[in-house]
């Protein structure tokens, strides 16, 4: 804890200021949203379909409109969405935490969805341009406190729980307000470069053409749609594993993964991005960590899945090598995105990225969970695990391709002005 303190200290105050708000919008994301569906089915006694489309409504208009908050943030500054974004988490919160309706909730859902999109981009566009040449450093402790969050906010909710689901959503909601009133106080404003240069000031569809038009940037965030399918799967086919090896058990055991795989990325992250910088290139990260996700479903594949404590291992196994790819991936992943971008619409660039990967996760779902069914049918559970196996090796195999041709070249660095 004490490198983690030393390293978010060495960073200018606004870095700092982003890294503890990612922080608390974990905490207070994490502290309700795992409860959400019970608390829905249960205490307001909704049919399933209804729980379906509040989740569902939450989640299209986060991935739906991450665009939009990457284009707003590019074109106003980054400042205003981050404000606009904790604003209307406050509101959609607190109405999730009271509301008993199912018109009232769908929109406390989309709400708190949009505000994801509107102050994601903007947060690590923000990171990026204030971190300059020490990308790669800023996100990974930035990484750190965002698993922080994520560790801690269900212990949080489940207490507070206790009490009541309204207090889990009032508590959340003030988490929410406070940071807006701290983003509003003490977060200078920034803007892209794109606001000097005059491109800021391009319609809307033309900033959008540009970055469409950013053809190593499509490619690349084509190639990283496998890693996003991958780390889901701690959600999906992890949790349908444990179930099926050990029935009841698989709650607890499923419920430990998430612990041990939160734990990973706060404890190893800064490590390993120092081990990984000491040894490889970006590209070369990319690619390792790719593969170590992929071969985190090999013991799995290799395990009998009602091998009771064998597949518990191997599940613990997957567990700790995901996360820690994860962790090399993801400070090289989001310095890559701006090298793409050439430091120009970066919000807009991780929008568009965001989208990209928020559409191959739903897709990916869709064919694990049919995958799933037909392994199930057929006892051929070793399929979905050697499928997912081999999707993070295509995908280190699609990066170190678009390295080899150039494609992920580092640009010089345009100059940014606040």
């Amino acid at each position: 804890m004490r490198n983690l303190w030393r390293q978010t200290r060495s960073f200018p105050p606004a870095v700092r200021l982003l890294m503890a708000n990612q922080f608390a919008i974990n905490l207070a994301f994490y502290m309700l949203m795992p409860y959400l569906a019970v608390h829905l089915a249960g205490a307001l006694g909704l049919a399933a379909w209804a729980v379906g489309l509040v989740l569902g409504v939450r989640n299209f208009s986060q991935q739906g409109m991450f665009l939009i908050g990457g284009t707003l943030a590019d074109r106003y500054g980054y400042k205003a969405p981050i404000m606009a974004g904790c604003l209307l988490r406050t509101l959609g919160f607190g109405l999730l935490g009271w509301a008993d309706t199912l018109p009232a909730l769908v929109v406390a859902s989309a709400a708190t969805g949009f505000a994801g999109a509107l102050f994601n981009p903007a947060v690590r566009a923000y990171l990026a341009v204030a971190a300059g040449e020490r990308r790669v450093d800023a996100f990974a402790v930035f990484n750190v406190h965002y698993q922080a969050g994520m560790l801690l906010g269900p212990l949080v909710g489940l207490a507070l729980l206790a009490a009541d689901f309204r207090v889990v959503g009032t508590t959340a909601a003030g988490v929410f307000a406070a940071l807006t009133l701290l983003q509003w106080r003490a977060l200078p404003a920034r803007h892209d470069a794109a606001a000097d240069t005059g491109a800021g000031r391009e319609g809307v569809l033309a900033q959008w053409r540009s970055v469409v038009a950013n053809r190593p940037f499509l490619l690349f965030a084509i190639a990283m749609i496998g890693s996003y399918v991958l780390t889901f799967q701690v959600y999906l086919a992890l949790p349908l594993a444990a179930a099926d090896a050990l029935g009841a058990d698989g709650t607890a055991v499923t419920s430990g993964l998430f612990v041990v795989s939160a734990a990973v990325a706060v404890l190893g992250q800064l490590r390993l991005t120092g081990w990984a910088r000491q040894r490889w290139s970006g590209h070369e990260a990319l690619v390792r960590g790719l593969a170590a996700m992929g071969l985190a479903f090999v013991p799995l594949a290799l395990t009998p899945h009602d091998a009771g404590a064998p597949v518990v291992v191997a599940l613990l196994t997957a567990v700790v090598l995901l996360a820690a790819g994860s962790a090399v991936v993801y400070p090289f992943e989001m310095d890559t995105v701006v090298s793409l971008a050439g430091d120009r619409l970066v919000a807009t660039h991780y929008g568009l990225y965001n989208t990209v990967s928020g559409l191959g996760i739903t897709l990916g779902n869709l064919a694990t969970g049919a995958l799933w069914d037909v392994a199930v049918r057929h006892d051929a559970l070793w399929l979905p695990w050697s499928i997912l196996a081999a999707t993070g090796l295509g995908c280190a195999a699609s990066i170190a391709a678009l390295a080899r041709t150039g494609r992920l070249t580092v640009r010089q660095p345009q100059r940014v002005t606040a």
